[in-house]
């Protein structure tokens, strides 16, 4: 490596102040022509950037938006799931507009919510739109230089909860706390991490932008396929996978240990909570490395990481370490540099250990707000600066917190508290669930009662009757669910969540 680009490295590591306009001109001055991303398209194509020419793309495409937008509004990103929707929001932010990108498998009418909601001068719906028509010969334009904590980009919510809304996030929340991957010392190692995320989504986003700023390059596909990812890590033999935990389901279920996974030393999970026996598995099939005459050696790593949209990322993380059992199961793990964790309740004090309450954030990536909702926002933001979580944790000690579920899923039965990641789990115990769903029936006497959505493996023999009288012997009386409907697929969301309030019509009105 040469002195320039250690210097180089250096000055972006220890910079907080570079932005979502100015990123990519940054990772192509520092990495030059060394590849940023493979892709490859449902189609089985494959094409391949270099920074250089990512660089370049999102300079072009900034002129074409900046023709067609007002600087300042935000730009709707609706293009097709890819790298090139990474690209056009940067292109948004080269050009002083606020992209706001948008999941490929919203339907139309969320869609137009999300435009209306926005007040979009501008929808990008194909990046071929920005290299024809108004704008797209015009003269270079000068790059925007926003302060890091100007609101750089709207992400909207996956609207699980209700409809979605617009998270303001910072240049500080989405490219500053990535900086510091730029020391990471790329040269030393043939580095690739294989991704298939919704770029529209905070987790797809950053994994993205993150690797390309540690100058490690990324296989991406986009659209996920648990066999073409086996296929893709054991060709090309990878060395590390970022995905969420029902991809890592997928994964189990289309025979990831019959396949050779042995060059991926380090497994990433994030955006749901990972089950401890899946994160075993994996890290099984993992090695720590190579050597000459006895191949694979130990174990791989796992890490697993908290985050939400409102607060640009990850804040918190456990690493389970090659062949040592800690740093897997219900812990978010210690928080990231600048972030402070707290458990509160109702009353906003802070609760005892070992005592359940609402996890409340604090820290550099914390959202400006909701888009044109102040209501919302001061509903989330806390009078001291600190946002509700809306999640449900148990207090440990050394600062540990254990995630209980969301507060808006934790079923009220008979003034006990049902937690569905509980149950789930011990649903899951039972051989012939593959995974299990939880969600709470209206119930005229206990107010609600927990019934569950199970997905049982192909030559399974117990039937939803069986499975509930099992879990009755198994659980706690208000625990065990009072009906239990067997789906071939559960609901999901783009970024594979369960849609839990899908559920319901699964189930009748009646529980015994």
């Amino acid at each position: 490596m040469s002195l320039s680009s250690a210097v180089g490295r250096i000055r972006m590591a220890t910079r907080r102040s570079v932005t979502l306009a100015d990123v990519m001109s940054q990772l192509a001055e520092l990495h030059g022509d060394r590849r940023f991303v493979t892709e490859e398209a449902p189609d089985g194509s494959v094409r391949e950037l270099t920074y250089l020419d990512a660089a370049l793309t999102v300079q072009r495409w900034s002129v074409t938006i900046a023709a067609r937008s007002e600087p300042g509004r935000p730009v709707v990103v609706a293009t097709p799931n890819g790298v090139d929707q990474l690209l056009v929001c940067l292109a948004v932010a080269r050009a002083g507009g606020l992209p706001a990108p948008v999941n490929s498998q919203m339907s139309d009418a969320e869609v137009d919510h999300v435009i209306a909601d926005s007040g979009a001068s501008l929808v990008v719906r194909d990046p071929v739109e920005l290299t024809r028509g108004k704008g797209s010969r015009s003269s270079p334009v000068v790059a925007a230089t926003p302060d890091a904590d100007d609101v750089a980009a709207l992400f909207y919510t996956s609207g699980t909860t209700g409809k979605p809304k617009g998270a303001a996030l910072t240049h500080r929340a989405l490219v500053g706390q990535l900086a510091p991957a730029a020391a990471f010392p790329s040269f030393l190692r043939n580095d690739e991490v294989v991704m298939s995320l919704p770029v529209a989504h905070i987790m797809g986003y950053l994994a993205l932008l993150g690797p390309a700023v540690a100058g490690v390059p990324v296989y991406f596909l986009d659209r996920f396929s648990a066999e073409r990812i086996l296929e893709v890590i054991e060709s090309r033999r990878s060395s590390a996978f970022i995905g969420v935990p029902a991809m890592y389901r997928a994964l189990f279920e289309a025979g990831a240990a019959e396949r050779d996974l042995s060059s991926v030393r380090l497994w990433i999970s994030g955006a749901d909570v990972m089950p401890a026996e899946l994160t075993r598995s994996f890290k099984s099939f993992g090695a720590t490395t190579r050597l000459p005459g006895l191949g694979a050696v130990g174990e791989a790593t796992f890490v697993e990481g908290y985050g939400m949209v409102e607060v640009g990322g990850n804040v918190a993380t456990k690493v389970s370490p090659p062949m040592l059992p800690i740093g897997m199961g219900d812990s978010l793990g210690f928080s990231m540099p600048g972030w402070k964790l707290r458990v509160a309740d109702d009353d906003g004090a802070p609760v005892a250990t070992g005592q359940v309450g609402e996890l409340q954030l604090r820290g550099p990536g914390v959202l400006k707000g909701y888009w044109g909702d102040e209501a919302a926002t001061a509903s989330a933001l806390t009078d001291d600066g600190w946002l509700r979580t809306g999640d449900l944790v148990r207090s440990g000690p050394l600062g540990t917190v254990v995630f209980q579920g969301r507060a808006k899923a934790v079923v009220m039965s008979g003034g006990y508290s049902v937690y569905p990641l509980e149950v789930e789990a011990d649903l899951e115990e039972h051989a012939d669930v593959i995974e299990a769903a939880v969600v709470g029936l209206p119930d005229e006497k206990l107010g609600e009662v927990p019934v569950a959505a199970v997905r049982l493996r192909p030559d399974a023999t117990t039937g939803p009757d069986e499975l509930r009288e099992w879990a009755r012997q198994r659980m706690a009386h208000y625990k065990a669910p009072r009906q239990i409907a067997v789906v071939d697929e559960l609901p999901r969301t783009g970024t594979r969540k369960v849609q839990r309030e899908r559920l319901l019509p699964l189930f009748t009105g009646q529980s015994t």
